[in-house]
């Protein structure tokens, strides 16, 4: 009888350890710990085609959702990201699935959306790995810096009642530009 059980439970042990390896998230992938909410615009031009709408954005470790909306207001396209992966849908509810966000907004808008390192910069940071190519200005702003092929700036960095954030984000790599415009940003202890 206990040889039984601890046979079960080293299959249950192997087959959750085996369910850990697979999941497409490493720490990096999931950004910024910090929960956040993000509200404002997106304007992307991409060779010779652009995208321009609004950006609805909740952020977690472990999950991120976005919307993405058209110019009348509507959802454009929806992405999830959890433990399991990532989905986009668009208006007419075609999905897409992969294991990297960029990956799957290439396949499914035709241009990158560096989601897990925007988490980031919209906190007006950057992963550590990019700390060495971060230019500041004379106050300790985060002005510039080159993180995963994507050139990063901050545009009006500054005091936002009792948060310190940017109201614009430029970041281009290659033939894509993208600007976002953030309104609002809670952290989540203010949520």
């Amino acid at each position: 009888m206990r040889k039984q059980s601890g046979v079960g439970i080293v299959l249950a042990l192997a087959a959750y350890l085996g369910g850990c390896a697979q999941l497409p998230w490493t720490a990096d992938e999931r950004g910024a710990a910090e929960a956040f909410e993000v509200q404002g615009r997106v304007y992307v031009r991409y060779g010779p085609r652009a995208f321009s709408g609004s950006l609805r954005w909740q952020h977690a470790t472990w999950r991120d959702e976005v919307w993405l909306g058209g110019p009348f207001g509507q959802t454009a396209v929806h992405i999830v990201r959890d433990e399991t992966g990532a989905i986009l849908t668009t208006a007419d509810q075609q999905e897409y699935r992969a294991t990297s966000i960029e990956a799957l907004t290439r396949e499914g808008l035709g241009w990158s959306l560096p989601l897990s390192d925007l988490s980031y910069y919209v906190l007006g940071r950057v992963p550590h790995e990019a700390a060495a190519s971060a230019e500041h200005d004379a106050n300790g702003h985060i002005q510039r810096a080159t993180y995963n092929g994507w050139s990063v700036r901050w545009a009006a960095l500054g005091e936002h009642g009792s948060l310190q954030r940017p109201s614009r984000i430029d970041l281009a790599k290659g033939a894509v530009e993208i600007r976002f415009v953030i309104d609002r940003l809670d952290r989540a202890e203010r949520r």
